[in-house]
């Protein structure tokens, strides 16, 4: 910001400001929440709470022994101070847009719900108590809903996630009181994104097929659509009732999924249509359940609402017509080879692309930051008539 010359111009200077972004002047020591800065509204969302798998962990697995990590570059060379966070990408995260803070510093930042720049790790011991209150992330990369799953990975499984969620309920009211605590907690947005993992590292494993082994396709599907309900109705009755439900991407255009099914790892690598089409059926069964969810709980709570979010159609969209969205690789990640590197095999010597803004995946797996931005701005209307009040 530009440095003035007097105390009283800086402070008038900071007052008006203040009052056009409508940001509340707090004095020491007291608590603030986020505004959503639309049409001069007040907060539409106290805080956000994410669960889920790697699209949502900005570094909880950094504090448990799991190797599935990414708290060393090249990850988080396009974050702030080119930090490695344990994002599983270049940069931010779609929930990191979500709540990106207005900026008195830099005006034209934008911001969507007004809350703060990122969403912090849950279990980062360095939270503050306005970032706790604010929201945090309970998410795990490598998990699943299927409960081998994070087993397979050695990381936190949405059970336990959901057990510290109660613990995140007690510490918010030793903080503010059961109130206002309660309030947060009904009033906060929720974001849910797992599956994938079930999927590409649980069922079709080659070394441990063990589900495969047990279930058919369909049933497996079903398998894992009980467990989602069984977790959103566990979340529901922790006070959660604004949730957004993320469905399945196209698994088969995954640049690790397309290596592991194509006859060279070099030509012919399109999409493995068998498994986008698995994504589609289970996508749509999700819809389904969910619209029976929303209707069984509005019957006991109106403020109620689940919202599903549709993650296949813009990565689809991006794969399919890069061009239009400024990318030029499509079918391998930026980093190594693209072919295989995620986790540690993307590491820090690992050879990365110049131009990371060319690539919708940063690794064999995970978006950049860039089409995540995309995926953001695509569901950000459902995630408005979510939040609105």
């Amino acid at each position: 910001m530009e440095q003035f010359s007097s105390n009283s111009t800086l402070l008038i200077v900071f007052l008006i400001v203040s009052l056009i972004i409508c940001i509340p002047i707090q004095t020491r020591g007291e608590i603030g929440f986020g505004r959503h800065v639309k049409n001069g509204s007040d907060p539409m969302v106290p805080a956000i709470l994410v669960f889920g798998d790697s699209t949502m962990d900005p570094g909880n697995n950094d504090y448990i022994a799991t190797t599935f990590r990414s708290n060393f570059a090249p990850y988080g060379r396009d974050f702030a101070n080119h930090e490695a966070t344990g994002r599983f990408t270049n940069g931010r995260l779609v929930t990191d847009f979500v709540v990106l803070v207005y900026s008195i510093q830099l005006l034209n930042e934008a911001s969507y719900l007004g809350i703060k720049k990122y969403v912090p790790a849950y279990l980062d011991l360095s939270l503050s108590d306005q970032e706790l209150l604010t929201g945090v992330s309970f998410a795990s990369g490598g998990n699943g809903y299927d409960p081998l799953t994070p087993q397979l990975s050695g990381v936190i499984s949405m059970q336990r996630q959901l057990e510290y969620f109660k613990e995140y309920k007690s510490r918010i009211e030793k903080l503010v009181g059961g109130e206002k605590a309660d309030y947060i907690v009904k009033s906060a947005g929720y974001v849910i994104s797992a599956g994938t993992n079930d999927f590409v590292v649980n069922y079709y494993s080659t070394t441990l097929p063990v589900r495969r082994n047990t279930y058919s396709v369909g049933e497996y599907q079903k398998f894992l659509l009980q467990n989602v309900q069984e977790f959103i109705q566990g979340l529901w009755k922790e006070g959660s009732r604004k949730m957004a439900v993320v469905g399945l991407p196209p698994m088969g255009c995954l640049p690790d999924v397309i290596t592991t099914n194509s006859r060279s790892i070099f030509q012919g690598r399109e999409c493995v249509e068998s498994l986008s089409s698995i994504s589609r059926e289970y996508n749509q069964q999700f819809q389904s359940q969910l619209d029976v969810l929303q209707r069984q709980f509005a019957a006991e709570d109106q403020n109620t609402k689940l919202a599903y979010i549709d993650i296949y159609t813009p990565i689809a969209n991006m794969v399919q017509e890069p061009s239009k969205y400024g990318f030029e690789e499509v079918n391998r990640g930026c980093c190594g080879t693209g072919y295989v590197e995620t986790i540690f095999l993307c590491n820090p010597i690992s050879t990365t692309c110049t131009d990371d803004s060319k690539y919708v995946f940063f690794d064999a797996i995970h978006p950049t930051e860039k089409a995540y931005n995309i995926i953001f701005q695509y569901i950000r209307p459902v995630i408005d008539s979510l939040v609105s009040s």
